[in-house]
């Protein structure tokens, strides 16, 4: 005993003689560090992991080291000092030092829009239902609220034997809460925290005060798109009386893992690829991303570098294509391993009116479910400016002059402010009522809220006839301008729809102009879905109500859609990859509404084009047989990120590949896309020559004819104009000849197809041409 006492005497002697000696110590302990995600060539990774070598380094891992990527990447994220840098650039084996960046939430009636209860439908469901229950789907969000009964077992079987995830116990989140739908719940923060200063303080606030650190969801908007994805069967759902009806995911039967990445802060770039990395260790077969920033490079994209990892995975990825419509070149999430999704609207609305003393009854769309700010609907005076300057047009916090506005409906303009915190504002400064109108930049979209007072919001034309009498009253002294507000419930079938949302984010792809995006759209307007158990329909703290279910919109919204819908067509043909799986999305999309008109914009009611819808609005049914796919390999991702100039160590980063062979000719038009996107760069680039394959994945025999529709502007060549299959697999290739007939320097972007038709299939393929001078 006296020996092993002298040994350990000594070995703290030699400790404090010789102490590891860390880049961090000393005066530079007090400076500020920074997270970053440092990418690794795989063939250089130390044995011992990334511990090691940061130490190597004389960087303290314990002290800077968030999270190791294996999975969907090869690197880690660290917390550093600005001494670090250099350190770690001029390291053998890092491929990429890049800082960590916040990325943004893009925030019952849709399987009947979208035909998953149709008759003709249901048998090919019936077909494939118990193969759903192998599809996982994980949803990277602000985690899950357990107990909505969206998440309700029934009669589901284990887990598949192959799924490891876990449910990771945290504040007010027990393991048990979990089942055999609700099947994986992890929470990633350390990026967060790192970026607050430490353990969750600092500037932009800590976790812990503002939200469960756990896997828990406290905003709503990460159970509302996992329910949208896979929610079970729940009667009798509704939003306070709206929307009743029998709510459902659109793959019931498939099983939702949640990741919960974004905290009210916001998302950072390395807990949402840990999240990622996590996903693809647990074995998901789709993710869902209702989530992005910029545009950026895709090897400085975390959300694009994780996705690909997952995508050579086997797992299809979803992401939503942004709310920064209607404005062009918006899109976000532009990779072309990912399906990139943006919203229409369903043909269900929620009906309620302005009315003018002149007559005039306005239509407009509302959720309100509290009382009538009289007990029946009466004439109230309306104020527009309640506070005397332009701000208070907008309702903006603070503006409104109580005295002006108490007891009176408050006209405000759509913007800058969200619209329920407008609504908020009228109440706290005593108004009865509003009306939230929209201004140019929204159109005549119109979308509906559960806000806190009387609340009706209108479109442009009615909002433009609200004001120009509300400003006419009061500057002609003919007495106070009135309005009476009236609710009327829940309508269906809404005609024209869908229609194209004004927020939904549009092309062209800044990125790589060569790539279409969106690829498509879905339902994101009015979706009713599972909500948090701790936040009010608005999400605003003063918000005391409670509900299961709640209504909003976003892209946020129609990117879940796409995840449950490539859930069931995984279930359906597990030997298809996901870029067939996008293909088959993508080919079999319709551009008509119910009035059998061409896909309108919400923004101002024009025509809308594939730089708003891609190639168009989903359609489930006929996705499950699409006659053609348009598949791309790994390798073939390889030769498209080879054309754009990026350097090998930039490959790397996004293909975890230590070897990188380029071709000598590809172009990033000869990826093998199922849309075309032309851009005619200068007059000796007035011809392009593109080339596509297509996999017959119909009846054996088939054959197939081309059509071409589009713009005077070009002309389109297809050779062969005729692919004879005769047997299902095989592959054929085609190339396309477009030559512009236009000068460049008068010429706008324009729009046209390519259809391949048998007897039984169109494969249709969407052509954006644009021209560069």
């Amino acid at each position: 005993m006296e020996l092993h006492l002298v040994l350990l005497l000594l070995l703290l002697l030699a400790a404090a003689a010789h102490p590891i000696a860390f880049a961090d110590a000393g005066a530079a302990g007090n400076a500020t560090t920074t997270t970053y995600i440092v990418f690794m060539d795989p063939a250089r990774l130390p044995a011992a992991g990334h511990a090691a070598h940061l130490q190597s380094l004389a960087i303290d891992p314990d002290r800077h080291l968030l999270y190791s990527y294996s999975a969907a990447a090869h690197g880690f994220a660290a917390a550093l000092l600005p001494h670090h840098l250099p350190l770690l650039r001029a390291s053998p084996g890092v491929l990429q030092v890049v800082p960590d960046e916040v990325f943004d939430l893009h925030t019952t009636r849709t399987p009947e829009f979208l035909g998953l209860l149709s008759p003709a439908y249901q048998p090919a469901i019936h077909g494939f239902e118990a193969a759903t229950h192998d599809v996982v789907i994980g949803v990277l969000d602000t985690g899950v609220w357990p107990e909505s009964p969206s998440f309700a077992g029934g009669d589901l079987p284990p887990p598949p034997a192959r799924w490891k995830g876990v449910c990771e116990a945290g504040v007010d989140f027990s393991p048990s809460v979990c089942g055999r739908k609700l099947v994986g719940a992890r929470s990633f923060s350390r990026g967060l925290r790192a970026a607050n200063g430490g353990g969750g303080g600092g500037a932009r606030g800590g976790v812990g005060r503002k939200g469960f650190v756990s896997a828990r969801d406290r905003d709503g908007h990460g159970t509302h798109t996992a329910t949208t994805a896979a929610g079970a069967v729940v009667a009798n759902a509704s939003l306070l009386g709206y929307a009743t009806g029998t709510a459902r995911g659109m793959a019931p039967g498939a099983r939702v893992a949640a990741y919960k990445v974004c905290w009210p802060e916001g998302c950072l770039g390395s807990d949402i690829l840990a999240g990622i990395d996590a996903a693809v260790a647990d074995g998901v077969g789709v993710l869902s991303l209702s989530l992005g920033g910029g545009s950026a490079p895709y090897f400085r994209d975390t959300v694009a570098v994780g996705a690909f990892g997952a995508a050579a995975a086997g797992v299809f990825v979803a992401c939503s294509a942004g709310n920064s419509g209607p404005s062009g070149a918006t899109v976000a999430n532009s990779a072309p391993w990912v399906a990139t999704v943006g919203a229409g609207t369903l043909d269900r609305d929620f009906p309620a009116y302005v009315t003018l003393p002149t007559g005039a009854r306005l239509a407009g769309v509302s959720l309100y479910a509290g009382p009538s700010p009289s007990p029946r609907p009466a004439m109230l005076p309306l104020v527009y400016g309640g506070g005397g300057d332009n701000a208070s047009r907008l309702c903006l916090s603070g503006t409104l002059d109580p005295a002006a506005v108490h007891g009176k409906i408050v006209l405000c303009d759509r913007g800058v402010n969200a619209r329920v915190e407008k609504g908020a504002v009228v109440k706290a400064a005593g108004g009865a009522g509003m009306v939230l109108a929209n201004t140019a930049a929204s159109g005549e979209e119109l979308v509906a809220d559960s806000h806190l007072l009387p609340a009706v919001a209108v479109g442009k034309l009615a909002g433009d006839k609200i004001r120009e009498y509300a400003s006419r009253r009061a500057a002609g002294g003919a007495g106070a301008p009135m309005a009476m507000l009236s609710f009327g419930g829940t309508v269906l079938g809404v005609r024209p729809s869908p229609v194209v949302a004004a927020f939904s984010s549009r092309g062209p792809n800044t990125v790589v102009p060569e790539i279409l995006k969106p690829d498509m759209i879905g339902p994101g307007v009015n979706i009713l879905a599972g909500w948090s158990g701790v936040a009010g329909p608005t999400g605003l703290v003063k918000d005391g109500r409670r509900t299961h279910f709640n209504i909003i919109s976003g892209t946020s919204m129609s990117c879940p859609h796409i995840s449950g819908v490539a859930a069931l067509l995984k279930a359906a043909h597990p030997e298809w990859s996901p870029a067939a799986i996008k293909s088959a999305l993508m080919t079999t999309a319709y551009t008509v509404d119910n009035t059998n008109s061409s896909l309108r914009d919400a923004a101002g009611g024009l025509l809308a084009t594939p730089f708003a819808f891609g190639a168009g609005h989903v359609d489930p049914q006929k996705a499950l047989s699409p006659g053609l796919l348009y598949d791309i390999s790994t390798k073939d991702y390889v030769s498209f990120l080879c054309s754009l100039n990026y350097t090998t160590p930039h490959i790397q980063v996004i293909t975890k590949m230590s070897n990188i062979t380029c071709p000598r000719k590809f172009r990033p038009g000869d990826l093998n896309y199922p849309s075309f996107s032309v851009v005619f760069k200068k007059k000796s680039k007035h011809v392009m020559r593109f080339r596509r394959e297509v996999t017959n994945v119909g009846p054996a025999m088939s054959v197939y004819n081309v059509k071409v529709s589009g713009p005077a502007s070009v002309s389109v060549k297809v050779t062969p104009a005729k692919l004879v299959f005769n047997k299902v697999g095989q592959k054929q290739r085609y190339y396309v000849i477009f030559a512009s007939t236009v000068d460049a320097s008068n010429a706008k972007p324009d729009f046209g197809w390519i259809s391949w038709m048998s007897s039984q299939h169109v494969v249709r393929s969407p052509i954006a041409y644009t021209w560069k001078i």
